[in-house]
């Protein structure tokens, strides 16, 4: 058994849904702002889409993903970005963001070897450092705070360090903080990454969800050699049971994951392409569901002020990262909220455990309807 796997612990998600299921044994209505799942529906367009694209006889998908899916991609990113891409040999579909983000360590470090290194911010999704360790390379999380702004910065990092590493991912809009990146911050890694050649993979799949200032830009705005930008249909569309998403960025790097797509066996099925690429080229479901993400926003922050809960980042995202009352911690006041039926993810859970700087955060999903967040506001526990 490759050993390094010893280390995970159990996945965050296991046990939120475990806590949900024991308040509803226990008959509470449950507010669940645990897990990142929207309850809207997925829009009606898209879903005709996959029904449309469901054919008469039933056949593998192709690897990389039908032309039109990779032509959409492009166009989204040409739109949104202002970045060029090209579809055939820049672009490639995944099985939504998580799959690719676990197979990228596997596909780009050597082990053993002088680079075996990835890195991360920490707060983090844990899926970096999950797909890291199947991959059997060693890990490096970068310490993130309210202090810093939740800002990856190459320039605090130890030059071994960065000599050493491999793949480095950057996340923003951040989960589970919301904070963004700093425009001079992305150029700033484009830079040393061109000093020291590892592989630069910004996870964006948040970057159309943004509620306050500028919106949030993409890695391959700033540099497209040695970069990946990983995007994802689940929240900005409502498809996470469709698990669609694509890769876009350097076409080396392109070619040569794509070498090991087939091998994967992680194609998404042909009909949810379809639906993909309708998604990708129409902004008007997206502004829709940006504004009721916003409204459950604006529940909240205003539940927070009146506990007297201090917010910071969730500027852009799915998520607000609240600041637990003086006197308790991330899980105790997680286990105060589910007295009254409310779930949360205590800070600890994206940090690998207590005592990583993150136990005094809790964060809040958007995920219930309105309705439902302004009811849970009225039972929130001060």
């Amino acid at each position: 058994m490759n050993e390094r796997l010893q280390r995970l612990q159990t996945y965050p998600m296991e046990q939120l849904a475990g806590w949900r299921r024991q308040l509803e044994q226990r008959g509470v209505t449950v507010f669940d702002f645990g897990t990142g799942d929207p309850r809207e529906p997925t829009p009606a367009i898209l879903r005709q889409a996959m029904f449309d694209g469901t054919a008469a006889v039933s056949q593998y998908p192709p690897t990389a993903g039908t032309p039109a899916l990779r032509h959409a991609a492009a166009g989204y990113l040409q739109r949104r970005f202002g970045v060029r891409i090209d579809p055939d040999s820049e672009v490639l579909a995944t099985l939504g963001s998580k799959e690719a983000l676990f197979h990228l360590p596997m596909t780009f470090v050597q082990v053993p070897s002088d680079k075996d290194l990835v890195l991360y911010g920490e707060p983090a999704y844990p899926v970096y450092e999950i797909g890291a360790l199947f991959a059997e390379a060693w890990t490096y999380a970068v310490p993130l705070s309210v202090q810093n702004g939740y800002a990856m910065d190459p320039d605090a990092l130890p030059e071994s360090v960065l000599r050493r590493a491999s793949v480095v991912f950057l996340n923003y809009p951040h989960n589970p903080t919301g904070f963004c990146l700093p425009d001079a911050l992305f150029e700033r890694w484009v830079q040393v990454r061109e000093e020291y050649g590892f592989v630069l993979v910004s996870d964006e799949c948040y970057v159309d969800l943004h509620y306050e200032g500028p919106a949030p830009r993409s890695l391959l705005e700033f540099g497209k050699k040695g970069c990946l930008a990983v995007h994802s249909l689940s929240k900005r569309s409502g498809m996470t049971g469709y698990r669609s998403g694509f890769v876009a960025g350097d076409p080396q790097l392109i070619a040569r994951y794509r070498q090991f797509r087939a091998s994967m066996g992680t194609a998404p099925q042909e009909f949810v392409q379809a639906a993909a690429t309708l998604a990708w080229t129409d902004p008007g479901h997206v502004a829709e569901r940006v504004r009721t993400f916003g409204s459950k926003r604006d529940v909240l922050l205003q539940m927070c002020r009146e506990r007297g809960l201090t917010v910071h980042g969730s500027q852009a995202g799915l998520y607000l990262w609240v600041e637990v009352p003086p006197g308790i911690d991330d899980v105790d006041y997680a286990a105060r909220c589910r007295e009254v039926g409310i779930l949360v993810a205590p800070g600890s859970f994206f940090a690998g455990g207590r005592d990583r700087g993150q136990e005094r955060y809790v964060r809040l999903a958007l995920v219930p309807t309105v309705e439902q967040c302004r009811a849970a506001a009225a039972l929130w526990p001060r």
